[in-house]
């Protein structure tokens, strides 16, 4: 390590002495042009578009036996939860009614825009797990015991994000 750092030492000695002696600057035969910079406006970005949501109620778990089944890292769709840090993977439970399996939208997989509930847990959720079928309606957030979150949330909107193509559009979420 002694050495890289010798190494650099020297060589910056050897370019402080080349400049001073005019030694890297080279005098060209060719006429003299003056730079001209090209400014470039950056383009206007477009309006924000208001997106229809599925309005719902939203909650947090956490994966214990006593919130889940018996297997609690183990989600509905057979991924498993990081254990030491369950809220890194920003993934959610659907109420039944909203899933494909059972007469709705989502699949296991779709990413949806969750708005509504605050700055940190707002944002891109994965579904990954079922909630029990005596909730209607419902989202429910994962977070770890770490992460200090508890509440209940009513008029939280959820919106399907689809890529097609290499862009990212938003649908709506019909019940």
């Amino acid at each position: 390590m002694i050495r890289y750092k010798i190494l650099a030492a020297v060589f910056s000695v050897i370019v402080a002495v080349a400049e001073e002696f005019s030694l890297l600057k080279s005098e060209s035969l060719s006429p003299k042009v003056e730079e001209q910079w090209l400014t470039i406006t950056e383009p206007a970005r477009p309006e924000p578009i208001l997106l229809p949501t599925l309005t719902v109620s939203a909650s947090v778990y956490h994966p214990e036996p006593h919130q889940t089944d018996s297997t609690p890292f183990i989600t509905a769709d057979g991924s498993r939860i990081n254990r030491k840090d369950p809220g890194k993977h920003r993934w959610l439970a659907v109420s039944r009614n909203l899933h494909a399996r059972w007469g709705g939208d989502l699949e296991f997989g779709d990413s949806l825009w969750v708005t509504g509930i605050s700055d940190d847990l707002d944002g891109l959720y994965i579904v990954r797990d079922v909630m029990n079928r005596r909730f209607r309606n419902q989202v429910d957030i994962l977070v770890g015991r770490k992460d200090k979150v508890m509440g209940f949330w009513k008029n939280v909107g959820i919106a399907k994000f689809e890529q097609t193509n290499q862009r990212s559009t938003a649908v709506a979420v019909t019940n």
